[in-house]
């Protein structure tokens, strides 16, 4: 049975093995009987998850150097991890919503109207777990900067400050490379390239779309604005730094579920 799950496909044609359709192919077991023993060695075949894989050679260098500023960050200074969360639309429903109600969930009309988008910049303190947070209504180099220094106006003046960011394209424009010998105590630390999931504050976007924008009405750009930036004010009043773990630095591809 787990041969056939494993190394083999359903004659009719379909992607993946069913409980029935195994039971079925199988002809001497139950589909109870087939879903006891894919339970038991944990196989789900219904299930589908993406992943993401570095083709970066120099992916376990980079991704050392940025593991090494999460688990030993020097001494005196500050680490940063700064992203953009681009085109987040400010979408408003047409019909009213329906409440959470007992028997039922709280239900948001289908039809909807755009009212722009924004782009939020955001930089997560790995040692406090405070964010900071600016929206711009596109995201440039120049808005990048402009969002540097005020991460760097938030310490104190000349502090080394350790900045971890992704490798788009208006992270490493010209602009970009004229601001760094300006700022001397100010270093950019890439992640390897397609290894995003490395920089600890794209677990802050990920909340802020779960909690924030995936059930959020928004009835403008200032409205979308007003919500961003309340979240990220709440959550300093209580931040926690991240338990980060990354155990196998040999891995170069994230898993999403």
């Amino acid at each position: 049975m787990l041969n056939r799950t494993l190394k083999h496909k359903p004659k009719d044609g379909s992607t993946h093995w069913s409980s029935r359709k195994l039971a079925l192919e199988l002809g001497d077991v139950s589909f109870s009987a087939v879903q006891r023993i894919w339970r038991k060695h944990g196989l789900q075949p219904h299930r589908l998850a993406r992943h993401l894989v570095s083709n970066d050679p120099d992916f376990e260098v980079k991704a050392a150097d940025v593991i090494c500023l999460y688990l030993n960050p020097p001494a005196h200074a500050a680490v940063f991890c700064v992203d953009e969360k681009m085109a987040i639309q400010a979408l408003d429903r047409k019909d009213r919503m329906l409440p959470l109600a007992p028997g039922r969930a709280e239900s948001h009309g289908f039809e909807y109207k755009r009212n722009g988008t924004l782009s939020l910049f955001a930089a997560l303190n790995t040692a406090t777990g405070e964010v900071l947070g600016k929206t711009a209504v596109c995201h440039t180099s120049e808005q990048f900067i402009a969002f540097l220094q005020d991460v760097l106006a938030s310490q104190p003046q000349q502090r080394q400050t350790n900045v971890i960011c992704d490798n788009v394209s208006s992270h490493k424009t010209l602009l970009v490379q004229a601001f760094l010998p300006e700022h001397k105590h100010v270093h950019i630390h890439y992640t390897p390239t397609y290894s995003s999931w490395l920089n600890q504050v794209k677990n802050c976007f990920s909340r802020t779309q779960r909690d924030v924008i995936t059930r959020g009405v928004f009835i403008s750009v200032k409205d979308l604005d007003k919500k961003l930036m309340r979240y990220i004010r709440e959550h300093n009043k209580d931040p926690k730094p991240i338990k980060w773990k990354y155990d196998n630095p040999n891995r170069r591809h994230r898993q999403f579920l």
